[in-house]
């Protein structure tokens, strides 16, 4: 009973500890990144945005692992890192899916939810680092197009939001409809959890059992599509049949595809 106890006091601390160093590591780049942003061109201050957010990224997940928090094996994006504009395609199972890629891949622009921009945490660093913003289609394709042309790696999660369909959300066109008019490949990554922690639905101060563990392997890299409709419901498939036998994080009574990608209810 008290080392129940003992532990359960752990992972509280743990959350607490986790929560308020990403927050200070935010809130110091922050104030740093504002006056940046609009003294710096362009062509310095994106490189030093990205390279700011992997460096603040990487040390707040190494010190989730160094508190016992998380267990993250993420190597294999590092082989990424030198194989030149590519979309970077991944499931969505938390909020933390990003955190992850990006504290790997530091020539990674991505594409952000409005709120995410305009969160007085992240919004400036985003800003400095070149993030798009999701609220205007054309734009935003217009300008993850540019980023690749101009050497990018791009990040976007083809469920468009966090996982609520067991194994993967039905998935959108956006990543084909900007592969296929950059002309680049689609590289698939798998993130596996074994927790449901931070998912969709999960309250932020929730406390979750610990330690977490998250595992990235990399799928199938696509060429860049001819038809985008046909190419995203080949890609859900292929997200189904990969992940079909990963640990389920998701409740019982979650929907889960069918083979055919469409929902059913178990």
């Amino acid at each position: 009973m008290p080392r129940r106890w003992l532990h359960r006091l752990y992972e509280y601390f743990a959350l607490w500890f986790g929560l308020a160093l990403l927050g200070a590591i935010s809130l110091t780049w922050t104030l740093l990144a504002v006056p940046l942003y609009y003294v710096l061109p362009k062509r310095w201050a994106v490189p030093l945005g990205r390279w700011a957010s992997t460096t603040g990224f990487r040390i707040y997940l190494g010190a989730l692992s160094l508190i016992g928090a998380c267990r993250f094996d993420l190597s294999a994006l590092d082989s990424l890192r030198d194989e030149g504009p590519m979309i970077v395609a991944p499931n969505h199972p938390c909020l933390l899916d990003a955190l992850m890629v990006i504290s790997r891949l530091p020539n990674m622009a991505c594409i952000m939810k409005v709120d995410i921009v305009d969160n007085v945490f992240l919004g400036a660093g985003a800003r400095l680092a070149g993030y798009i913003r999701n609220d205007a289609q054309l734009s935003m394709i217009r300008q993850s197009v540019a980023e690749l042309k101009n050497g990018s790696q791009l990040l976007i999660f083809p469920e468009g939001t966090r996982t609520t369909r067991w194994p993967v959300n039905i998935c959108k066109g956006t990543a084909a409809l900007i592969a296929s008019r950059a002309r680049v490949p689609i590289q698939t990554v798998f993130i596996e959890t074994d927790s449901a922690y931070l998912g969709k639905g999960w309250p932020l101060f929730r406390r979750p059992p610990m330690p977490i563990t998250y595992r990235i392997r990399l799928g199938r890299r696509f060429d860049p599509p001819e038809k985008a409709g046909v190419f995203t419901e080949e890609l859900e498939r292929y997200f189904i049949d990969e992940l079909r036998d990963a640990p389920h994080f998701l409740p019982p009574d979650a929907p889960q595809a069918t083979e055919s990608g469409t929902a059913r209810q178990t």
